[in-house]
């Protein structure tokens, strides 16, 4: 009984952190239609129907103002990507103690973006302190700084840092010069060297909130899933952690969640020593680590359920 009694606990207080991260600002709902306009939501509807056939061959009947030019809805999803959500400010908290390199965080990052395999924007590196000290597994997202060199160094505008701290790439914009790449200390961001030649959706309209489809020549990177958070959503990574690695959640309300367990941020930070790696450079980043004490798996344990190419990464792993 007790368990049951803590099992609907936690499931109350994700639901009331999803409710206090979330906007209230639902997402555009997208879909192909004939090849030249898509459907999306408006706040008044002229109450006039339309049938029209879906990219699944279905006979759907719409209102006439949720039909709009590609064109035109392209540039609203960009309007809304560079605005954010309002009156946020959200942080990634990442426990070292936790992780045990599973590895579903970027498996989970690169299919609900459509990133081939060898794009990782979650990335998982074996670090060790010092000689004397033990390794620990380290898992890199984009750390989202508040003051971004990347968004600095870019000079065509499009890599850009929104009012509630989510940084984005417009990569209709990039023009593929790298110095994102030069000026990002994290090594957090990925260049599209060749045509990813994934399946994208039929009707998909691009949106920097998702990046899809990466193009050829442009650079790609971590986005704090903003597509899933204006779903009010958490974003991948932290749902597909099988240990509960990954707390999300918004600075402002001093809450985040890993999805089972949620905590106040400043009191996790003041009891767990929380910190920002390399918070020498200044850069601020959105995202925080706990560190590895009183580790619940032995290190040597994230090797073992990994292929040969995986295992190769590490063989080297020391000092940094």
């Amino acid at each position: 009984m007790k368990e049951k009694e803590e099992n609907e606990s936690e499931r109350s207080s994700r639901r009331n952190f999803l409710k206090k991260v979330g906007v209230g600002v639902g997402a555009v709902s997208i879909a192909g239609v004939a090849g030249t306009s898509v459907f999306a939501g408006n706040k008044s509807k002229s109450g006039e129907k339309i049938k029209l056939l879906s990219p699944d061959g279905t006979l759907v009947e719409v209102d006439k103002d949720d039909i709009k030019p590609v064109k035109e809805i392209l540039n609203e999803l960009k309007e809304e990507a560079r605005a954010g959500l309002p009156n946020r400010k959200f942080c990634m908290v990442i426990d070292l103690a936790r992780c045990k390199n599973a590895r579903k965080c970027v498996e989970a990052c690169q299919e609900g973006h459509l990133l081939p395999k060898d794009h990782e924007w979650m990335r998982l590196y074996l670090l060790q302190d010092d000689n004397h000290t033990a390794k620990y597994w380290f898992p890199r997202p984009c750390f989202h700084c508040d003051k971004p060199m990347c968004v600095s160094v870019c000079p065509v505008g499009a890599t850009y840092k929104r009012p509630d701290g989510i940084v984005l790439i417009d990569n209709q914009r990039c023009i593929g010069c790298k110095f994102c790449m030069t000026g990002c200390p994290y090594s957090a961001r990925v260049f599209n060297w060749k045509d990813p030649e994934v399946k994208v959706p039929e009707g998909h309209v691009y949106d920097p909130e998702t990046n899809i489809p990466a193009v050829e020549g442009t650079v790609g990177k971590c986005i704090f899933c903003a597509d899933n958070l204006r779903k009010n959503e958490l974003p991948r990574c932290v749902t597909a952690c099988p240990m509960g690695v990954i707390y999300f959640g918004d600075i402002l309300e001093d809450t985040v969640t890993n999805g089972i367990e949620t905590e106040r941020f400043s009191k996790l930070m003041l009891d767990r020593a929380g910190y920002r790696y390399r918070e020498e450079l200044g850069t601020l980043p959105s995202v925080y680590y706990l560190p590895p004490t009183q580790r619940m798996f032995p290190v040597e344990s994230g090797l073992e359920d990994s292929d040969e190419s995986i295992k190769g990464r590490y063989k080297n792993a020391g000092p940094r």
